[in-house]
């Protein structure tokens, strides 16, 4: 799995219980309205529980955000399932790149506490993170090993090219593009020549590979 949802869920009463499932519920749907940054306080309102209540369940924003989050990483783990089986190494990075971005685009402003968590082993969406790009570096050995994407790209590098795609991924329309042409940009590059960098890779690894470039 890629979390670690709550172990006390099992251990509620049933009233807290209710309470958790309500306000998980009552997240979800403001984080898809307002984005990540919505009121706690008004979660908790509609949920029809005090703000105490809602942070002895949820101590910080991102364990509330980490716990909504954990039935989306089912369907993201099931499109990297689809991903691995395709028998092209290339196509199979492509799709889990695009179901990566997908999943870090599912609520407005997500991005920013993946960066945070990047940085902050503390943060409760630590162990996500370092398993997205664990998960991101099996993909991309597996094109490297097949020359299909470049030897200098690493996934760690990756991982945040997907977390910087999806931070623009709402606005793309609003300047003219999108979302797929920025995914172009960074999985083919802007440039129409190979820069320096290029030249430690083996010249098949310069293909159009779905890995941005760094």
């Amino acid at each position: 799995m890629i979390t670690n949802p709550s172990e006390e869920k099992g251990a509620l009463r049933a009233d807290a219980r209710r309470n958790r499932d309500s306000i998980l519920k009552i997240a979800a749907r403001h984080f898809a309205a307002y984005g990540v940054n919505t009121s706690l306080d008004e979660i908790a309102r509609e949920a029809k529980v005090g703000p105490g209540t809602l942070y002895r369940h949820f101590p910080t924003r991102e364990h509330l955000l980490c716990e909504v989050l954990h039935e989306r990483q089912e369907a993201l783990l099931s499109r990297r399932d689809e991903a691995v089986a395709e028998p092209c190494a290339q196509s199979a990075l492509s799709a889990w790149m695009r179901a990566l971005k997908d999943y870090l685009s599912a609520f407005n402003g997500l991005p920013k506490p993946f960066i945070d968590a990047f940085e902050a082993q503390a943060s409760p969406l630590a162990v996500t993170c370092r398993a997205l790009v664990a998960i991101t570096g099996e993909f991309l050995s597996r094109a490297q090993a097949e020359g299909a994407a470049r030897q200098s790209v690493s996934a760690p590098a990756l991982f945040l090219s997907a977390v910087g795609s999806a931070f623009v991924n709402d606005k793309a329309g609003e300047y003219g593009t999108t979302p797929e042409h920025i995914d172009e940009i960074l999985a083919f590059g802007y440039l129409t020549s190979g820069t320096v960098g290029d030249a430690a890779d083996p010249p098949n690894s310069i293909s159009k590979t779905g890995a941005p470039h760094d």
